[in-house]
């Protein structure tokens, strides 16, 4: 039988989804936490890879197990989270056909980066601080040239072993928001003092996000205008494309089939 598993995770504790022969990683500890309760080895696959230190909520695995678990699926997740460490957390865990792939029957992803402009205390654990003024309007203009089919090999970190690095991008735009410590607590908070980036695509490529950030930050910061992401998209290299921002800001949040 073939399962799903909705799950959350705090990046900072791991080395990424992927599974390391040296260093902690959430597909690993699920690995270990499943083969625990079912008593049997246990292959997870993921929805994606994501990067060191990055987080994800609602995020996508599968495994096949030779038990039948649908009846014991509420009690299978008490147990699971009992065996996990802290920063992993299961939902959900659904039977499904068994043609359903987490990765491969995916049809887009969404990722969230969050910035800060102001001294935190707060927000540090989850979002870049960036004292720079930023001009979100042409930060906009420039995510904009990101619409669509393109290859992204520049923002591609180099060594990466993707087959193509052809991508359709569905959504990208910086928007600003209020932190829950701001709007319920009374933190002090103007307008552009927290603003995040998301972006929705079919795939991504590895650091994708990161350098694409990096690259619109920037352009907000006015080092190049945004026609700069443009002449990338259509001839850059992962050289010529900004520096990758922190893995902590960064979170996958939606993945749709």
């Amino acid at each position: 039988m073939r399962y799903s598993i909705k799950l959350s995770f705090d990046g900072s504790g791991f080395s990424g989804w992927q599974k390391q022969n040296n260093a902690v990683s959430v597909q690993g500890e699920l690995s270990r936490a499943l083969a625990i309760l079912l008593g049997e080895p246990a292959e997870v696959t993921g929805a994606g890879r994501t990067d060191a230190g990055v987080n994800a909520i609602n995020y996508i695995a599968h495994f096949d197990s030779s038990r039948q678990l649908s009846e014991n699926a509420a009690h299978m997740r008490y147990k699971l989270n009992a065996i996990l460490p802290k920063g992993i957390v299961i939902h959900e865990i659904s039977a499904m056909p068994e043609d359903f792939h987490a990765r491969f029957t995916a049809t887009s992803r969404e990722y969230h980066y969050f910035i800060h402009r102001v001294k935190d205390p707060f927000s540090d654990r989850f979002s870049h601080l960036c004292r720079y003024p930023l001009d979100i309007e042409k930060m906009n203009e420039a995510a904009a040239y990101l619409l669509g089919r393109h290859d992204f090999r520049c923002f591609e970190k180099a060594g990466s072993d993707n087959a193509t690095s052809l991508c359709t991008v569905f959504e990208a735009r910086w928007e600003s928001y209020s932190p829950s410590h701001c709007s319920i607590m009374g933190f002090p908070c103007r307008e552009g003092d927290y603003i995040v980036f998301r972006i929705r695509a079919n795939r991504f490529l590895r650091n994708m996000v990161r350098a694409i950030v990096g690259t619109l930050v920037d352009v907000g910061r006015g080092k190049r205008e945004p026609s700069w992401v443009k002449e990338l998209i259509e001839g850059g290299t992962r050289s010529d494309a900004g520096e990758s921002v922190p893995g902590k800001a960064l979170f996958l949040t939606k993945v749709d089939y």
